[in-house]
């Protein structure tokens, strides 16, 4: 390790925030540019890379610079970042994949048609309870079928607002329909 390398260790570890500054710096781009190949998704490459450093900056106190370099350090937590990233990933497609699911198992049936119309009034009537940012996020990804980061952009909410009401809307949505069995309530 230089000594370069040594100063920026042990200053990080011990709270310069100007060495947080220079780890940004040097492996900034490194954590981004993995991220978006493991994610496939530069906004929240983006927003992994933000929680790299800071969860680096406040874990910092389990950092031992005689164990190992900065750099590893901080790649070891890029991992359990995009480990956590592509777990909340999955939760959400099961999330639209259930809610899909419920609405088009009604669908599927063979009913007349004017059960579909009950179906779908009853969607509406749901959607319609949830709390006006959910609404908007699901009505856009629902009926404009735009990505989360597209609705993001139109509506100027920051990507992780929209994920979390994405997330909380379809829960609500999906235990609504479950509890109800698609009825109204």
């Amino acid at each position: 390790m230089s000594a370069s390398d040594e100063h920026l260790s042990h200053g990080f570890a011990d709270g310069d925030e100007s060495c947080l500054t220079e780890a940004y710096r040097r492996w900034g781009a490194l954590v981004f540019t993995v991220a978006a190949r493991r994610l496939g998704d530069a906004e929240e490459a983006k927003d992994v890379t933000q929680q790299v450093f800071v969860g680096a900056w406040r874990g910092r106190g389990g950092f031992d610079p005689r164990r190992g370099s900065l750099k590893t350090w901080i790649m070891g937590i890029t991992h359990k970042k995009l480990v956590d990233a592509l777990t909340v990933r999955s939760r959400r497609i099961r999330d639209v994949q259930a809610v899909a699911s419920a609405s088009s198992d009604a669908a599927q049936k063979e009913t007349p048609a004017s059960e579909s119309v009950v179906d779908y009034v009853v969607l509406m009537d749901e959607l319609e309870r949830l709390p006006k940012g959910q609404q908007t996020v699901l009505r856009l990804a629902f009926f404009e079928d735009l990505t989360q980061a597209q609705i993001a952009e139109r509506t100027g909410l920051p990507l992780g607002t929209v994920k979390t009401h994405t997330r909380r809307g379809l829960m609500r949505l999906k235990h609504r329909l479950e509890v109800d069995g698609g009825t109204p309530g």
